[in-house]
């Protein structure tokens, strides 16, 4: 005999995944967070600003027009600079050639910044170096010349000071003495007889993004100067800091404040203000112009300079905050953006009055990942809440 049974099949209702305490990630509730946070003995009186780029009002400061020692957060001034005033796809090529004249070779440069000072350093990332450049030289030298070559002599055009100078260092060690010999890029070319070796750079964004994800003073240093001197400027510190004011009233940001005494943030003698630094970061946020710097920002707990940092101390903020780092002997700043949600935030922490140990720029780096950890959200999809459905089917069993 059969008989029919009825089962009840219930879908339950999907939940509604919204981010995780939403109003929590509110501006007034962000400034209240900072206001608590910050008032951290860690910190020791720090200079900080947030603004809520939806309505480009600041949602919380604290001594932000004070200046302070920016320290490597300058790198993002640099890097500012350099895509205004010159072409993101830019390279620089560097070759070294046996001279037309006897015991002679020649150097066209082109102030390429990517050019290291380290043979070491340049194999591990596929630079090109000034000892490789000096190494192949003294050889090609010495098969192009029978006799003596210690009197020889290098013309070069387009080559910083101070590579100059440990070329000439480099030959003097090995036996030569070298008469350097400046000229222009069309003389070096009339100059040049036979190649020996040449280099080309990445692009300049790829150099820029390498800049700032690392944090590499040289790199910026030279890379500040072209754009100073892009810009019309002395290709020095005076014109790199006469670049920043005008790349930053350009953009409408009050300069108010700026000191500049290098391009890196090396110098304890550069300031800016936590204003100044917000303002610049809210300028540059949806400008394709910089697309290449706010990529080449670290990222929190994952890339460069940040790939350490809130791992242990507010491991919920990994990947959701991209910033610069700003460290010297008693200072501990970051400055970027933070992911809150539906929501994100323009941040900068100066934080450079701290006791000139490595325990108490530690203990501040923690003290800010856990401030922005108290903020850090990812933005997650809702689902619509679907309704509980009922489905009747029918079960066959034989007794």
């Amino acid at each position: 005999m059969k008989k029919f049974g009825i089962v009840a099949c219930l879908i339950f209702a999907i939940p509604n995944f919204a981010p995780v305490q939403a109003s929590a990630l509110d501006p007034i509730n962000v400034a209240a967070t900072f206001e608590r946070l910050t008032a951290s003995s860690a910190l020791s009186n720090p200079s900080v600003v947030v603004i809520d780029p939806l309505t480009g009002s600041v949602v919380y400061e604290k001594s932000a027009y004070s200046p302070r020692k920016p320290a490597s957060v300058l790198k993002i001034y640099s890097a500012t600079a350099a895509l205004t005033y010159m072409q993101p796809t830019q390279r620089f090529t560097t070759s070294a050639w046996v001279g037309v004249n006897e015991k002679s070779l020649v150097i066209q440069g082109s102030l390429d910044p990517w050019m290291s000072l380290s043979d070491s350093v340049a194999k591990k990332m596929g630079r090109t170096s000034i000892p490789r450049i000096e190494y192949n030289s003294l050889s090609a030298l010495k098969d192009a010349n029978s006799g003596s070559i210690r009197n020889s002599t290098i013309y070069y055009s387009d080559l910083y000071s101070q590579d100059v100078a440990n070329i000439r260092a480099f030959f003097i060690k090995h036996g030569v003495k070298a008469i350097m010999k400046e000229v222009t890029s069309a003389q070096a070319e009339e100059l040049s007889s036979e190649p020996i070796l040449s280099s080309d750079s990445p692009e300049l964004q790829e150099m820029l993004a390498f800049a700032l994800t690392w944090s590499d003073n040289l790199l910026t240093e030279r890379i500040a100067r072209l754009a100073s001197r892009a810009a019309g400027y002395p290709l020095n510190d005076e014109g790199v800091a006469q670049t920043f004011h005008e790349v930053l009233a350009g953009l409408g940001v009050d300069s108010k404040g700026l000191v500049i005494k290098d391009a890196s943030g090396l110098s304890r003698d550069n300031r800016v203000t936590a204003t100044q630094v917000g303002q610049l970061l809210l300028k540059i946020r949806n400008d394709s112009r910089f697309a290449p710097l706010i990529g080449g920002l670290p990222i929190g707990g994952v890339t460069g300079t940040l790939r350490h940092r809130f791992i242990d101390t507010a491991p919920q903020a990994i990947g959701l905050v991209r910033a610069k780092t700003g460290t010297l002997n008693g200072t501990a700043n970051l400055a970027g953006y933070v992911e809150a949600g539906d929501r994100e935030y323009v941040f900068v922490i100066i934080a450079d009055q701290l006791k000139r140990t490595s325990r108490a720029e530690k203990f501040a780096r923690a003290t800010v990942d856990r401030i922005l950890g108290k903020i850090a959200a990812p933005l997650l999809p809702v689902f619509p809440t679907q309704p509980a459905e009922v489905v009747i089917g029918e079960v066959v069993t034989t007794s």
